[in-house]
């Protein structure tokens, strides 16, 4: 989900605003109803087996290439 926010609520409700990024939503900041910035947390934390049924490796995947 994206949060929208003005230039002026940024500023009244950063802390907020960062806690929002830092348990995964983004913040886009916006001034004269153009977006400006986009507020997303550096640090993420990796849950081992996230990816798991979205990657698919072919059966020939360590096959060597042709050469055409």
């Amino acid at each position: 989900m994206t949060i929208i926010v003005t230039m002026h609520r940024a500023k009244t409700e950063l802390s907020n605003l960062i806690h929002q990024a830092v348990v995964g939503e983004e913040v886009v900041i916006i001034r004269g109803g153009r977006p400006i910035t986009r507020l997303v947390s550096i640090r993420q934390e990796r849950v081992a087996g996230s990816a798991q049924g979205k990657v698919r490796i072919g059966d020939d995947f360590d096959e060597p290439l042709s050469k055409d």
